[in-house]
């Protein structure tokens, strides 16, 4: 009986073929790979490994790499956000392309988003001129980190919000208008609450892209040891130096940072898919 409603439900000829296919894909190009990468790292005894990833070169590229995805994922929740609703709740003319510009950095090469930046934040160039004059640095500087990380993470903010703008129902803020609340309370108590799972969702996806960030930070950074090098770059100098010991303890240790932001950003979409059903 069993495997009859199996046959009947698969909607894919050959289940177990087509199954067998996808297992092998997905251990092939993802688990053998990473894998590979803690298996390097049994060939250190625990001494070694706590010692290769807590010298204070690289606790300083910890330091910069999850300060700015943290203050860059921030800065893009909140911005992320307002364009969001800019872009829902509004109507202008180039709406279209503006919808369509949040797009670019997800179409961009990282090399060619990491060159612009650098041309505009340099102290010649038309932002960094005028930063300068205030005494303020932003290329070759963390603060050129933090730009490249907000740059990279707006999109992830604001298309995660977006949908959930669109598909809030106007009679709950006509019924929290009718019960005396003002523009902002609405805001406050009825729309904000609804788009909290989304925006941490956006958030959290925000930090991890910027957590493993590498071709548009080289460029602005300045790549100085101790100062403005982060960690997905040490880890490419440790190759170079052929220090592969080292490299590999250190991609593990991203490795365990993405998984658990892999666990948060599912948790919070769990999260978000439960609160939909009960607000339904």
């Amino acid at each position: 009986m069993s495997t009859l409603l199996l046959r009947r439900h698969s909607v894919l000829p050959g289940f177990n073929l087509a199954l067998g296919f996808t297992l092998l894909y997905l251990a092939l190009i993802v688990l053998i790979p990473l894998s590979s990468a803690f298996l390097k790292t049994f060939t250190l005894t625990w001494e070694q490994f706590w010692a290769a990833v807590t010298t204070e070169r690289v606790v300083a590229s910890y330091k910069l790499s999850f300060g700015a995805a943290l203050i860059g994922a921030s800065v893009n929740a909140v911005f992320g956000l307002l364009v969001a609703w800019v872009l829902v709740r509004y109507s202008f003319p180039g709406k279209r392309i503006v919808d369509a510009l949040v797009d670019l950095p997800f179409a961009l090469p990282t090399a060619v988003a990491g060159i612009a930046l650098t041309g505009i934040y340099a102290q010649n160039g038309w932002i960094g001129r005028w930063l300068a004059e205030f005494g303020i640095k932003a290329a070759f500087s963390p603060l050129g980190v933090v730009i490249a990380l907000t740059f990279i993470g707006l999109p992830f903010v604001v298309r995660t919000v977006q949908p959930v703008l669109e598909d809030l129902e106007p009679e709950l803020e006509e019924a929290a208008a009718s019960l005396g609340a003002s523009r902002w309370q609405t805001f406050r108590r009825v729309i904000f609450p609804a788009i909290v799972p989304a925006l941490l969702t956006g958030f959290a996806l925000a930090f991890a892209r910027a957590v493993g960030e590498y071709g548009s930070v080289i460029f602005i950074a300045g790549n100085l040891p101790m100062k403005t090098e982060i960690t997905p770059l040490l880890i490419i100098t440790k190759l170079e130096q052929y220090d592969y010991v080292g490299a590999t303890a250190l991609a593990v240790v991203m490795l365990v940072v993405s998984f658990l932001l892999l666990f948060v950003i599912n948790l919070l979409q769990w999260w978000a898919s439960r609160r939909g059903a009960k607000l339904r």
